[in-house]
């Protein structure tokens, strides 16, 4: 079972080594433990996830993007017995409801952003008069996603495959009570071939870790899935560093 962040195709410890438990609803029995993680741990991600959209992610055509991308969902359909199960044990929901239903429409996500990573693209715009005019359509850059508890893996996957198909980069933080298959996800993404840096997975509370997250100058756009009033809060502080 993965239990460290992952940062630029490591799985690392919190910086400064605490961790948070992860509790079995069911059984309310503690069945890993994971990174507390740190101002410094969004930094080093954020940082990762910068260099990416800079460097080897940049590099890649669009269609050699969705062919990376297609294949995290064939692996995740390889490990869906796996993945339900870790679903479940963190989550409570039915296994037939991870087995069935979440992980293959996590991996349908996948490959269907896959499908469009070469098909969104620029236009000419006819105007009066004589002018040559065109829209361009480019990546933001750095993005953070930051989902909720209910479907973990699905909802993470809703954010972070379109996001990558268009180029962009990611630091994803799943809820602290269901961070299991979103740090095992980082182990598809190694396999995979996904170069280091485009997706970062970390862990930690929403007032610590997500804060950190949503203040942090160096992402271009946050993704958040949960609470109204989290939510509002979320766009005061994106607000206030801008």
């Amino acid at each position: 079972m993965i239990t460290h962040n992952y940062i630029n195709n490591e799985f690392l410890p919190s910086s400064n080594g605490k961790t948070m438990d992860v509790v079995n609803p069911a059984t309310e029995e503690v069945i890993a433990q994971v990174p507390a993680s740190t101002k410094e741990d969004v930094d080093a991600a954020v940082q990762a996830a910068r260099a990416a959209f800079e460097g080897p992610w940049a590099k890649l055509s669009a269609r050699e993007r969705g062919r990376v991308i297609y294949t995290l969902g064939e692996k995740l359909v390889e490990r869906a017995d796996e993945f339900a199960s870790l679903e479940t044990a963190h989550n409570g929901k039915p296994i037939f409801e991870s087995r069935q239903i979440e992980i293959p429409a996590a991996a349908e996500c996948l490959q269907y952003f896959a499908g469009w990573a070469d098909k969104v693209h620029g236009e000419t715009v006819p105007v009066k008069g004589n002018y040559f005019t065109y829209t361009l359509r480019e990546p933001l850059g750095v993005c953070a996603a930051i989902v909720p508890w209910n479907f973990p893996l699905l909802l993470a996957m809703w954010k972070v495959a379109p996001a990558l198909a268009m180029g962009n980069t990611m630091v994803l933080k799943p809820a602290s009570q269901t961070p299991l298959t979103a740090l095992a996800f980082g182990e598809i993404c190694r396999d995979a071939g996904l170069p280091p840096g485009v997706l970062n997975i970390i862990t930690g509370g929403g007032s610590s870790v997500g804060q950190a997250i949503v203040e942090h100058p160096g992402i271009d756009k946050i993704a958040f899935t949960g609470d109204t009033s989290t939510g509002k809060s979320i766009m005061r502080s994106s607000a206030d560093t801008l």
